[in-house]
C-alpha cells in the first residue's frame, strides 16, 4: 500500500505460493446511490489495491493485454465492477481489472510532503507498471497493451496519456465517456477544495495547512466517505485528479491538461475516442429537483472550470448559455431533451471534443471519433418523452459482459434483444480490430471504412441502427462551448507552497 494520501509502496514480493482468493476487496468508498450498485459482501479497506487477471484457455504466449480502469466520478468503484470475458473469445487477449485509491484517499492534493495529490493516478501507474513485469508469466505481451476506462476511468486513460510517469507503458488508448479536459477530471484548486470538505465535516482550522493535512489523516473512514458528491450542480464530484507542485518526489501531473496538449509534449498513441448521444441521462434523476434550480438560477449550473470578472458577468454568461439550449422558455418537462444535451455537453462531450481538436493540431493523427446511438426496446425512454436514448457509457456496456447498467448482475446475455445481441457482436469486433491493430476497422473488414478525425471533429462513425460514417460531430453545440472556453476557461493550478513545518511538528 503506502502511507495514506502518497504514492504506493513497491507490491510485496512472495517466496511461497500465494493464495490469490477473491475476497471482493474494495477501496474505501460511500454507499452508491445507485440500487443494488455494490453487491453484498464486499470489504472496504485502506489496503485495496488489488489486481484480477483474467486469463483464456490457451497454450498461445505474446497475448494482447487489455487493461480496464473503472469508472465511478473517482469517488466509488472497483475492479471487477463488470467483466469483460466476452472480448477474450478469440483467446488472444489477457484482461487486467484492478482497484485504485478513491475520493479523499485517492486524491487529497495539499502540495505537502504527505499529501502530494494523486495518490489514486500514482496507484494507476504502478498497475501498468506491475503488468510491465508481470503480465509475460501470464502469457502476455507488455508490448501489446491497450488501456480502456469508462466514465472516470475513461478521463484517467486519457490523463495517463498526458502523464510521463506513464509513458511506454501502454500502447493504445480507449476513453469511453470522459475526457482528460473534463470538468470533472481535475480540481481548479484543490487546498480550496479540501477546506470546503473539512469545513462540511465541522473542522474549523483550515487554513493552516498541517492542520487541515492532519485532520485528513486522523478522521475516520466512515466520516470521510460519507458524502457521495453526486448532487453538485458544478459537474464536479470534489475529489479528483490535480497539476501537482514539484517537491523532490516523481509526480504525475505537473503541468495543465490544456498546457500539455496545446505544446503536444505527450507520446502520441492511437485513440478510441468518443461517447453515447444522450450522456446526460446521468443526470436524469435531478430533473424534478434541478428544473426549479435552473429556472430560479442558472449560474449555480455552470461548470466549475469557467471564471469571470465579476458575479454580472457570470449572469451574462449564464443567461447566453440557458438561452441556447431552452430560448427563453423555463427548464420543464417540455424540454427536458435539451436538459439531457446540456449535461452531456458539460460533463462529456465538450471536453473530449475539444481534445480532439488540440490533438490533430499537435500533430496527432490518430484519433478515431465516434457516437454511440444504439437503442433498442429494453432502453427506457428518456421521462415526459417517447424517446429512447444511450445513456452514459452505453457504448462501454455493449463491449462489456451482461445487458447494461440497469441489469449489472445479468451477465448472461440470453436475455438480450436480437439486436442487441448483434450491436454487441459488431461493437466487441470493433474493440478487438482496435486492440489487436490500433484501427477500429482494418482493410477487408465488412464494417465501413473509418479514418481518422481532422481537426474540425470529422469524420466520426455513427454507431446507431445503421453504422455509417459521418460529418463533423456536434458542430453548433461545440462551436458554441468552443468560444466560451476560449473566453473563459480557468486552467487547474497546483497548489501553492506551503510555509515551512513549525518545529514541533518536524
Amino acid at each position: 500500500m503506502s502511507s495514506l494520501f502518497q504514492a504506493p509502496l513497491p507490491p510485496p514480493v512472495w517466496l511461497e505460493p500465494y493464495d490469490a482468493i477473491d475476497k471482493q476487496v474494495v477501496c474505501p468508498q460511500p454507499s452508491s446511490p445507485f440500487t443494488d450498485f455494490q453487491p453484498k459482501g464486499i470489504v472496504k479497506q485502506e489496503n485495496c489495491l488489488i489486481a484480477n487477471v483474467f486469463v483464456p484457455n490457451t497454450n498461445k504466449k505474446n497475448l494482447s493485454v487489455v487493461v480496464y480502469v473503472h469508472g465511478g466520478a473517482f469517488i466509488m468503484g472497483w475492479g471487477e465492477m463488470f467483466k469483460a470475458t466476452q472480448l477474450m473469445n478469440n483467446k488472444d487477449i489477457i484482461v487486467v481489472t484492478f482497484n485504485y485509491r478513491l475520493g479523499v484517499h485517492g486524491f487529497l492534493c495539499l502540495g505537502t510532503e504527505d499529501a502530494p495529490g494523486n495518490a489514486g493516478m500514482k496507484d494507476q501507474v504502478a498497475l501498468l507498471r506491475w503488468v510491465q513485469k508481470n503480465i509475460a508469466s501470464f502469457g502476455g505481451n507488455p508490448d501489446d497493451v491497450t488501456i480502456i476506462g469508462y466514465s472516470a476511468g475513461s478521463a484517467s486513460v486519457d490523463l495517463l496519456m498526458l502523464s510521463k510517469a506513464a509513458e511506454g507503458l501502454f500502447h493504445r488508448v480507449v476513453p469511453e465517456s470522459g475526457g482528460n479536459l473534463a470538468t470533472f477530471s481535475s480540481q481548479r484548486d484543490p487546498v480550496e477544495i479540501a477546506k470546503i470538505y473539512a469545513r462540511q465535516l465541522n473542522f474549523t482550522n483550515v487554513d493552516d495547512i498541517y492542520a487541515l493535512e492532519e485532520f485528513y489523516k486522523t478522521t475516520s473512514l466512515e466520516l470521510l466517505t460519507s458524502d457521495q458528491f453526486f448532487d453538485r450542480t458544478d459537474s464536479t464530484f470534489m475529489f479528483s485528479p490535480c497539476v501537482e507542485r514539484k517537491m523532490g518526489q516523481e509526480t504525475f501531473l505537473t503541468e495543465s491538461p490544456l498546457t500539455i496538449l496545446k505544446n503536444g509534449k505527450y507520446k502520441k498513441l492511437p485513440v478510441l475516442y468518443g461517447f453515447a448521444e444522450m450522456e446526460g441521462l446521468v443526470r436524469i434523476d435531478f430533473f424534478p429537483l434541478w428544473k426549479q434550480k435552473m429556472n430560479e438560477k442558472f449560474s449555480d449550473f455552470l461548470p466549475a472550470d469557467l471564471k469571470f470578472e465579476s458575479e454580472e458577468e457570470r449572469e451574462e454568461v449564464a443567461n447566453k448559455i440557458k438561452r441556447f439550449y431552452f430560448g427563453d422558455e423555463p427548464v420543464s418537462e417540455d424540454n427536458i431533451l435539451e436538459y439531457v444535451n446540456f449535461f452531456s455537453d458539460v460533463l462529456f462531450t465538450h471536453a473530449m471534443l475539444w481534445a480532439t481538436k488540440l490533438h490533430v493540431e499537435a500533430g496527432h493523427n490518430q484519433i478515431y471519433l465516434y457516437e454511440y446511438s444504439f437503442v433498442d426496446e429494453d432502453v427506457p425512454v428518456v421521462p415526459h418523452t417517447s424517446i429512447r436514448g444511450a445513456n452514459h457509457c452505453a457504448q462501454s456496456f455493449a463491449v462489456l459482459d451482461g445487458k447494461n447498467l440497469t441489469h449489472l448482475s445479468h451477465t448472461d446475455e440470453a436475455f438480450v434483444t436480437p439486436e442487441y445481441q448483434t450491436m454487441k457482436r459488431t461493437m466487441r469486433e470493433i474493440w478487438y480490430n482496435f486492440i489487436k491493430t490500433g484501427k477500429p476497422v482494418p482493410e477487408g473488414s465488412s464494417l465501413p471504412a473509418w479514418p481518422a478525425a481532422g481537426a474540425d471533429r470529422s469524420p466520426h462513425m455513427s454507431l446507431g441502427q445503421k453504422i455509417e460514417l459521418r460529418g463533423v460531430l456536434l458542430e453548433e453545440r461545440t462551436r458554441f462551448w468552443d468560444d466560451i472556453y476560449q473566453r473563459y476557461y480557468r486552467e487547474p493550478v497546483p497548489p501553492p507552497t506551503p510555509p515551512p513545518k513549525p518545529r514541533s511538528e518536524l
